[in-house]
């Protein structure tokens, strides 16, 4: 690198940083939140879908035709359940990346302490995201 070069910086109060650093830890707690409150939502439906499944089909021979149909419907439902771990995939990666942008805001602003570990730098992820689909249709899943 050239000596006469030097990289442009922007100096920023403490104070700010350490508050945008506060504010990224705080929406990782709640993507984590959020992350919890998909997975229950989806363990109540897969039950309560199971549920269902199970009473239609004790009877499946002598249900009317509408009936036969809801219970496809219940099994179509269930692949549209696997959102919740596409969701989860993203939600970890986003919260990964606010850590990092959190560390790296407070070891650019104030350094390390004498005796500290510097944070373990987050891998880099080769997309942006690990899930690429954006919706979701029977035997179409595809989450890596």
């Amino acid at each position: 690198m050239n000596p006469n070069f030097s990289v442009p910086s922007v100096q920023l109060p403490v104070m700010l940083v350490a508050e945008v650093q506060d504010s990224l830890l705080v929406a990782m707690h709640d993507l984590h939140r959020l992350e919890g409150l998909i997975a229950h939502a989806t363990d109540n439906l897969m039950d309560r879908f199971a549920t269902a499944n199970v009473g239609l089909a004790r009877n499946e021979h002598t249900l009317p035709p509408e009936l036969v149909e809801v219970r496809h419907a219940l099994h179509g439902a269930v692949t549209e359940l696997q959102f919740q771990d596409m969701a989860s995939q993203l939600l970890t990666h986003t919260a990964r990346v606010l850590q990092g942008c959190a560390n790296r805001l407070g070891v650019e602003v104030m350094g390390y302490e004498d005796g500290e570990e510097p944070p373990v730098e987050e891998p880099s992820f080769e997309r942006p995201n690990p899930v690429t689909q954006s919706e979701m249709h029977a035997g179409s899943v595809d989450l890596f």
